[in-house]
């Protein structure tokens, strides 16, 4: 151990990317409203995914417009939030409301990245 390191080596650490490729974040940076709304990547946790993918079922609906819903509500909640690195919020989609959390923290190469997951998620 040293000053520079008090715990030691890292024996294993699990990466964004790694993240994103097990299905466990699904990266949405491409989809047009995220691109619209935010500049920063942004990836939502597979729990997220799966309520979008259900209201993807239905024929009126489509991931950049449930991904403008959300980023409207998000952006709604930065109003109000503090200094934590996250904010709380609530969004409808197909008729249900889902109260969402949004985080913005560092990736694997210390750029700032956003995370969208459940509320007990981290």
């Amino acid at each position: 151990m040293t000053n520079d390191n008090p715990f030691g080596e890292t024996i294993y650490s699990y990466s964004r990317a790694q993240a994103i490729d097990d299905g466990v974040l699904v990266d949405l940076s491409q989809v047009d409203s995220i691109k619209q709304h935010w500049k920063l990547p942004f990836a939502c946790t597979s729990a997220v995914w799966s309520i979008i993918e259900e209201a993807l079922k239905r024929e009126d609906q489509d991931v950049s417009g449930i991904c403008h819903d959300i980023s409207t509500m998000a952006k709604l909640g930065v109003q109000g939030a503090g200094n934590s690195g996250q904010i709380h919020f609530k969004v409808i989609i197909i008729g249900q409301m889902h109260e969402l959390k949004l985080h913005i923290g560092t990736c694997d190469t210390a750029s700032p990245v956003l995370t969208l997951m459940l509320p007990g998620e981290d």
